[in-house]
């Protein structure tokens, strides 16, 4: 394939191959912060820089930026970990910390203090602010801008040694106090935190702040191409200053831009947020686009890899259709998924010319997509379940399943035809009295005639009871990342993004499920079992309707 016909990053990565530079060899990493846990925005950057890796022979790393130990924990690494592993990137044993390279940090900061380059500043986090300018206007110098070397390297030793309280010095890079760039306005480099580290415990006090950190890292584990999202394109700049000005291995950074789903939340702080007002259950609730939420859900990691596939490589903000994320998991599942069957709201139906306590065996198709899938075995029997939805007393013209007087499939079993309807008191249809064409076993027409509507049904006697939880969208306005003024997130919830349907029916081959286990309830969509199922309390989870039924809610 001709390099003009890839994404721009694999074009970049080829030329490079075919120069000659880093000496021909691709080297990537993805490097998460362990302050929450990852989301499908996060996926992209993951399986792009894995991929990429795999495609040019070259190697994958892993690295934690663990530089704020008060956000960060280790419970956020170990579901990192398993949400990459999930994703199917294998970093095999390049697992690496920030904090694993803090005394080099260390080291080079210094080297720069000697050089000039950098200087301590004991102004307050608001002074430093308020002197650093605006996008029209320069910044002010610090008043100690101009400390000696001799004395900002024993203020630099001293902040290490514990003997300064938070926020009473800082360390800042000598750059330009004047640049039409922000970021090279002589940025911070460590900051003072008396914080415990999860990892390191209380041997630092200082920590190096992002920008500073992220190059550094890079360079040291010989990194060829960082490859980051869009919004550090104007840190760049500074990633290469750092880099130079120590004289340093200088991996090439590449921006493209991040992933954004319309009628959803990918930003950390706005997830903690709905975690924390309990709009949602946790981190993994299946209605977040977080990892660990769509694995709850039942979206295949490989569903993941397609969508993201088809969005492909883009340089400047846009925003992805969820309907695309929906019809990818669809695609897959459609494949590789079992058919069931499923009653969500039942309604009992009594085939009254069929023998009282007979009971036989109807073969029914795994999975018509696969060949290899096989078949399976569904008990039939007098006593039926049928969605409710499925019969209407009084129905309309267009309406074609059952209804007086109507005959329909049941599927793979019988023709049959409604004669009566039983109600209670209240005027409820509590069940239907039908007969069954005794001719058209397997669900075929006798004689050629034809039905229009073909039911899903469960065997009363042979059911299993389940609760099934109905997860839609979230999110009821388009993009979350331009909300109106005065307006928070918590105002565009959908109210029905989550439904639970108590005592459903299901047919008996879901018996022994395990957590996890996937299959299409036919007619009704994908599902999945959730974590927190047993035997004793069967629950399944909504993946994905059979197709997209958003623009009938939003039109609601």
């Amino acid at each position: 394939m001709e390099s003009n016909s890839k994404d721009f990053i694999r074009n970049i990565i080829e030329e490079d191959i075919r120069t000659g530079k880093y000496n021909s060899r691709v080297h990537t990493r993805f490097p998460p912060e362990p302050n929450g846990v990852m989301h499908i925005g996060h996926a992209k950057a993951i399986l792009l820089n894995y991929n990429i890796a795999q495609e040019y022979q070259g190697i994958f790393n892993l690295r934690f930026d663990d530089t704020n130990p008060e956000k960060e924990s280790e419970e956020f690494v170990n579901a990192i970990i398993e949400d990459i592993k999930w994703l199917g990137a294998d970093w095999q044993d390049r697992l690496f910390f920030a904090s694993d390279y803090f005394e080099q940090m260390y080291e080079y900061a210094v080297q720069l203090i000697k050089a000039g380059k950098a200087y301590v500043d004991s102004q307050n986090a608001d002074e430093i602010k308020a002197n650093r300018g605006t996008v029209t206007t320069p910044g002010t110098d610090s008043p100690f801008r101009q400390r000696s070397i001799e004395e900002n390297l024993d203020l630099f030793q001293r902040m290490r040694k514990g003997e300064f309280a938070d926020g009473e010095h800082v360390l800042r890079a000598k750059i330009d106090m004047a640049s039409p760039n922000m970021l090279m306005r002589d940025p911070l480099m460590y900051r003072i935190r008396h914080t415990e580290h999860h990892r390191t415990g209380n041997k630092w006090c200082i920590y190096p702040f992002y920008d500073w950190a992220h190059g550094l890292e890079d360079s040291i584990e010989g990194i060829t191409h960082s490859l980051c999202s869009l919004e550090f394109e104007a840190h760049r700049p500074l990633y290469n200053w750092y880099l130079e000005q120590l004289g340093i291995f200088h991996p090439t950074q590449i921006e493209f831009a991040r992933m954004n789903l319309n009628y959803t939340v990918l930003s950390k702080r706005k997830i903690l947020e709905l975690v924390e007002k309990g709009i949602v259950c946790g981190w993994d609730d299946p209605r977040l686009l977080t990892l660990r939420g769509l694995r709850r859900r039942g979206v295949p990691a490989q569903a993941i890899q397609s969508f993201i596939d088809k969005v492909g490589l883009a340089k400047a903000y846009n925003v992805v259709d969820y309907a695309l994320l929906e019809y990818s998991v669809r695609e897959y599942l459609n494949k590789y998924a079992p058919r069931m069957m499923a009653v969500l709201d039942p309604l009992k139906v009594v085939i009254t010319n069929y023998p009282e306590g007979e009971t036989e065996e109807i073969t029914a198709v795994n999975n018509p997509e696969d060949e290899t899938a096989g078949t399976r075995i569904l008990p039939f029997s007098r006593e039926l379940y049928i969605e409710r939805d499925d019969f209407m007393e009084d129905a309309p013209r267009k309406f074609f399943r059952l209804t007086p007087g109507r005959e329909v499939r049941l599927r793979y079993a019988y023709f049959i035809t409604c004669n009566d309807v039983i109600k209670d008191e209240t005027g409820r249809i509590t069940e239907l009295h039908c007969t069954c064409d005794p001719m058209s076993r397997g669900g075929k027409s006798p004689d050629g005639r034809k039905v229009k509507a073909t039911l899903h049904w469960v065997s009363a006697a042979h059911a299993i009871n389940a609760e099934v939880r109905l997860y839609d969208r979230l999110i009821t306005i388009e993009d979350t990342n331009n909300l109106p003024e005065n307006e928070s997130i918590l105002d565009f919830i959908n109210p029905d993004s989550l439904q639970i349907k108590q005592n459903c029916k299901l047919e008996m081959n879901l018996k022994n499920v395990q957590p996890s286990y996937s299959c299409q309830f036919e007619r009704l969509g994908y599902f999945c079992v959730d974590p927190d199922s047993n035997p004793e309390n069967l629950v399944f989870n909504r993946t994905v309707t059979l197709r997209d039924t958003w623009a009938k809610l939003k039109e609601k």
